[in-house]
């Protein structure tokens, strides 16, 4: 047999079932589509749940595919063992309601014997024991004997996702051979050592299961084939496991290289060389497809990734920065099959390093808090860190537990890992109770759910906003219904209509649908699956019916607003390229009839000379009167002309490419102006961070500057009138007026000191000696926190080494501070844990560094007892 690579082996799979009338589609992104029960695509028929509900008409109904996957659920035994892995590359043959069992069987075998050449006598069909049908085929047509084919039970050879589409399946196994066995007696198909491995699962797609386990056969049975493309590949190539393979093994090899050290040498690094094998290639692959860190859903997964990987080449040894060198020889060995790793490969490194950086800040000061715990539980006498700090360290500052419990075990120090599985399990818990409950696609139940998959709309509203169309689908919020009458609320469908559905970031249309006198308000326009468009709104007056041929009308003046903004954000995406560099990738955008909205990825706030050179850029566009024309052509065709393309958008095999002049040109579905002066002007009003290594800018087009600069007039105005001065001396005159106030400031200062010396007189009468360390503790009335601080500082420097406790009532409210000397911090002395221990007195709490801290409180008649108690404090911690 020969050994084939896996970007053969991706290759052979996809070639061979176009072979068989199968259409190839290229692996969809990582980001589920339309569906909310995924956070990633986790498997090779999620992105393709519309085709097998019907809910989407496929565009064959024969499909290939080799899909990039992520499963994180066992995250934690990634490294640990050579068999977990995060990241996966899932081969899958699929038929929306074509062939079924029998021709799947037989192109499974044929593609495993015939076209890679795995031995026959290696390989064990499995098949759900109740299923007769696919047991004759492997054994009368096939010709395996009885004796070969194991029969599995329920939780074995039966697919289902509670209630919806589900079926027997049809697994292969292959025989690796004694070298992978347990040695045990008995050893075969079903034992959980490594010798026979599933390389194969034919999912037959048969009946509905109604949530009640009652099972009805479906009209449309559908196979659903999955293969991993590194658990065949460790097959072909004789290999242990997926980080053997040839691809993944020069990652590997890789890491090695960087940490100085040779795989199979040490247990421990090992598991750090594994998973960061396995992780950079998710993290890799996830920032292909535009996802970003954050500290939410799918971005946390990635930063978590990222920063386990980090970690573990701290570990390792590995000095400076490795990750984005390590994702070199991700994309090197994938981009075969992923062309778009490389064609993004500076934007995925840059994602990296970055969010490397703000790693390695983060660690340090995850260390320095930890040293802080240390030393309040050495004052404390405690020996075990709570479940409650380790989880903040873990959750707050991305510190693992098992480096915290490392670094405490060196200390003498232990953890309370019950409390902080406790306060993991607590966070979990909350986050299963914030689910959105959803249908079997994974989106919130509604009423369009109930439409036929057939009904589409066309859209005409490039050319005119007035248009003519049969009504196909009427519906209220919760049934579809045959008429809309005067004050429902619903949705309309036609066949066509020139109203623009929200979509690529263009706010839908608004206007009016007519029969007659019959009115119906379109407050929203909407895109379904399938090409639907609804219009939203409600019934002003009269009755449509489902089948009445009625008049659309867009509301000419929000068009013309949306329009002009959204050809500007066309102009702002190419001047920020210009201004800033190639790095800049949309990331969102929002366009309506007032404003646009532009998200961009980059990594520092723009300057104010770039926001001006940005300006001054469209607005130089705008002015040159550049022609806006569009063209619909293949979106190969538009890539090689150069057109720019969404980072994560899916595009049709025709797209409309939009030009401005020779400026710009990008692929959107958007509407228009037809010449850029149309859009009169533009203005910049804000640019701020949104989230890491993404920035927003908010702007206006045409009468939306010219009322933004009216108003600034009004404001400034305004000032002037507030101010007793002209417009133009509003500047001057505020800058005379901070000049008065911080001399003002200084002289209340001034007196604000006086007043505290004056209201403690000579205290100096009242300094104790306790263990050789000198105390003074004292109360006053009417001193703030700072005057508090201040007096601190001077009676510190008069009482040389010692302690200063002074207790202030102001306003009803309590204020504390201490203060102690090196000299008194050696011999034990805390302020932190001095004032936490009076504080109570007081009625409030507080605390702070062993130098320096400070309390409030509610109850003036504790402070006696507070200053009583401070001397027992201080007693306490003399050593």
């Amino acid at each position: 047999m020969k050994e084939y690579g896996v970007n053969e082996l991706r290759r052979m799979f996809l070639d061979f079932f176009e072979s068989k009338g199968h259409l190839k589609m290229k692996s969809f992104s990582l980001v589920p589509h339309n569906d909310k029960s995924l956070l990633l695509i986790n498997s090779g028929m999620a992105p393709l749940k519309p085709y097998f509900t019907g809910a989407e008409i496929p565009p064959r109904r024969r499909v290939t595919t080799c899909q990039k996957c992520i499963r994180t659920g066992d995250i934690e035994n990634v490294g640990k063992t050579a068999r977990h892995g995060t990241f996966f590359e899932m081969l899958g043959n699929f038929s929306f309601g074509d062939y079924f069992k029998d021709e799947a069987i037989h192109w499974s075998w044929e593609f495993l014997t015939e076209v890679v050449g795995l031995d026959p006598q290696r390989l064990y069909p499995s098949v759900y024991l109740e299923d007769d049908e696919a047991f004759d085929i492997w054994n009368k047509e096939i010709g395996i004997p009885a004796d070969r084919i194991f029969k599995f039970g329920k939780e074995d050879n039966f697919w289902e996702h509670g209630a919806g589409p589900c079926g027997p399946c049809s697994e292969i196994y292959y025989d690796r051979g004694e070298k992978y066995g347990c040695g045990k007696p008995g050893c075969t198909v079903g034992c959980d050592c490594d010798r026979y491995m599933e390389i194969w699962n034919n999912v037959f797609t048969q009946f509905d299961n109604d949530g009640h386990n009652n099972y009805t056969e479906l009209v449309q049975k559908n196979i659903d084939t999955g293969m991993g493309l590194e658990r065949l590949a460790s097959v072909v190539q004789d290999v242990d496991s997926i980080f053997d393979v040839d691809t993944v093994r020069a990652l590997r090899d890789k890491v090695c290289e960087f940490a100085h050290c040779e795989y199979h040498k040490d247990d421990v690094k090992d598991v750090s060389i594994r998973l960061i094998t396995d992780h950079i290639r998710s993290a890799t692959f996830m920032i292909s497809d535009g996802i970003m860190p954050s500290n939410e859903g799918r971005g946390y997964v990635l930063r978590r990734l990222i920063r386990r990987a980090a970690r573990h080449g701290r570990l390792l040894g590995i000095e400076g920065k490795f990750l984005a060198k390590l994702s070199e020889t991700v994309i090197e060995g994938s981009k075969d099959g992923y062309p778009e790793l490389e064609e993004k490969k500076e934007f995925i490194f840059k994602v990296l390093n970055q969010e490397e950086d703000k790693f390695n800040k983060t660690i340090d000061q995850g260390l320095s808090i930890l040293a802080q715990l240390e030393e309040e539980m050495k004052v404390a006498g405690e020996k075990t860190l709570s479940g409650e700090n380790a989880f903040k360290l873990y959750d707050t500052y991305g510190f693992p537990l098992d480096l915290t419990k490392e670094i405490l075990e060196e200390k003498g120090f232990a953890i309370d890992e019950e409390g902080f599985k406790a306060c993991m399990e607590e966070q979990r818990t909350k986050a299963r109770s914030a689910r959105e409950v959803t249908n079997y696609m994974g989106a919130d139940a509604t009423v369009y759910d109930e439409i036929d998959a057939a009904v589409t709309s066309e859209f005409t509203g490039y050319d005119h906003l007035t248009d003519e169309s049969k009504v196909t689908v009427l519906t209220t919020d919760t049934e579809i219904v045959e008429a809309l009458t005067d004050g429902q609320v619903g949705t309309i469908f036609t066949e066509k209509t020139p109203f623009y559905a929200t979509m690529g970031g263009q706010e839908g249309d608004k206007g009016i649908i007519t029969l007659g006198d019959a009115q119906f308000q379109v407050e929203d326009t909407i895109k379904l699956l399938g090409g639907k468009i609804g219009h939203v709104g409600h019934m002003t007056k009269g009755m449509i019916k489902t089948g009445d041929v009625v008049t659309l009308k867009v509301d000419a003046a929000g068009r013309a607003g949306t329009s002009k903004n959204h050809s500007a954000t066309h102009l702002l995406q190419k001047a920020l390229k210009t201004v800033l560099g190639s790095h800049v990738e949309q990331k969102g955008s929002l366009v309506t009839p007032d404003r646009l909205r532009f998200d961009f990825a980059h990594f520092q706030p723009m300057t104010a000379e770039e926001i001006a050179e940005v300006e001054k850029l469209v607005n130089e566009k705008i002015q040159e009167a550049l022609p806006v024309t569009t063209q619909v052509m293949d979106i190969e065709e538009a890539k090689k002309s150069g057109a720019m393309a969404l980072f994560d958008e899916k595009y049709s095999e025709k797209v409309r490419v939009v030009s401005m002049g020779d400026f710009s040109k990008e692929l959107c579905g958007g509407t228009h102006v037809a010449n850029t002066s149309a859009i009169t002007a533009f203005k910049l009003v804000s640019e701020s961070g949104i989230a890491a290594g993404v920035r927003r800018i908010e702007a206006l087009t045409g009468d939306g500057v010219f009322k933004y600069y009216k108003e600034q007039e009004a404001e400034l105005a305004k000032a002037a009138k507030l101010l007793k001065t002209a417009p133009q001396s509003v500047c001057e005159k505020i800058e005379h007026l901070y000049s008065e106030i911080k001399s003002l400031q200084a002289e209340n200062d001034a007196l604000k000191s006086k007043a505290a010396k004056d209201a403690l007189g000579d205290v100096m009468n009242q300094v104790q000696e306790i263990k050789g360390v000198k105390l003074l503790a004292a109360k006053l009335e009417g001193v703030d926190m700072n005057g508090l601080r201040d007096l601190g500082d001077q009676l510190k420097e008069k009482l040389g080494d010692g302690v200063v406790v002074l207790a202030s009532v102001n306003d009803g409210k309590v204020n504390l501070m201490a203060t102690a000397t090196d000299a008194a911090q050696k011999k034990g002395a805390h302020a932190g844990n001095l004032i936490k221990a009076i504080a109570a007195l007081v009625g409030g709490g507080g605390g702070g560094r062993p130098g320096m801290a400070q309390a409030g409180g509610k109850n003036p008649a504790g402070v006696d007892d507070a200053i009583k108690e401070a001397a027992k404090v201080v007693e306490s911690q003399i050593k």
